[in-house]
């Protein structure tokens, strides 16, 4: 996304470094418009946020993913507002260019717009968030027409969607033979309800194409193939932290557990043979 210096119109230092302009929701609109590609990756913390605003990324989704990747958990159902908001927190504070968008656990929209609307201000006021995301299509264009009206935007998320793997089933691919049409009409929903952009997760890569072609608004691809305008993974499926299956669409660039596995060894073994801590990490 193209670059240039932006003012404080009420006073006060900028956070985004000179020359940088923080990402905006105009700009995924012109990304879509001019066939530039949009890149997002997870993040949990303010290490590997200010790594990622770094290296260019143009927004950082605190998942509810962290409940497999920071607490522990077997799926992303246990987390709550409570353990995302200090995460979120983390991320907004590290970065001066990325657009980070605080992701709304499963139970905290459910019951209706107001709920929705009463998280998402919690993920702004308290965590610094620019945006928020939630799951579903025609089910929740409620909610998300509810935050977009009071200021808030709002990314969607439609396809396989993690917080309802019950109810479809398992972790199976959306999309196919005739439910493109559902995907279709839950796209147009959350569209027509104010969301500036929509995840497609896990969805045929032919089915995503439709997609994108029926929107205005760009299409963020998790597993849906090369024609949406961006493209999203968890950081820790790619970096090769993550242990066991690996989805079939994540690309590994790096084996950070190898890294680090190697390191914790030279470690305790400098430690119990007595090399480390040598002179050189010594006080006099």
């Amino acid at each position: 996304m193209p670059e240039q210096s932006e003012q404080n119109p009420y006073g006060g230092a900028a956070k985004a470094a000179p020359g940088v302009k923080r990402v905006r929701t105009r700009h995924f609109q012109n990304a879509k418009r001019d066939g530039i590609k949009i890149t997002g990756l997870t993040s949990y913390d303010q290490l590997t946020a200010r790594i990622f605003d770094e290296a260019g990324v143009d927004f950082l989704l605190v998942g509810d993913s962290a409940g497999n990747n920071v607490l522990g958990y077997d799926t992303t159902l246990p987390v709550t507002v409570d353990e995302l908001i200090p995460l979120t927190r983390a991320v907004a504070g590290a970065v001066s260019r990325a657009f980070v968008i605080g992701d709304m656990p499963f139970g905290s929209y459910e019951s209706g717009a107001e709920e929705a609307l009463h998280t998402a201000v919690r993920f702004m006021k308290e965590a610094g968030a620019h945006a928020v995301k939630l799951e579903g299509g025609e089910r929740s264009h409620k909610q998300i027409r509810r935050i977009v009206q009071s200021g808030i935007p709002v990314m969607a998320h439609i396809g396989f969607t993690p917080q309802s793997e019950h109810g479809l089933g398992g972790h199976l691919i959306q999309g196919r033979g005739d439910q493109v049409e559902q995907l279709l009409a839950d796209a147009r929903s959350v569209q027509a309800a104010g969301a500036f952009a929509v995840v497609l997760e896990m969805v045929p890569s032919d089915a995503a194409r439709q997609v994108t072609d029926a929107l205005d608004i760009p299409t963020i691809s998790v597993g849906a193939g090369p024609h949406c305008d961006g493209q999203l993974l968890v950081w820790t499926d790619w970096a090769g932290l993550t242990t066991g299956r690996i989805p079939k669409f994540v690309k590994q660039y790096a084996d950070l557990a190898g890294v680090l596995s190697t390191a914790a060894h030279e470690w305790r073994d400098d430690v119990a043979n007595g090399i480390y801590p040598g002179p050189e990490h010594s006080y006099e």
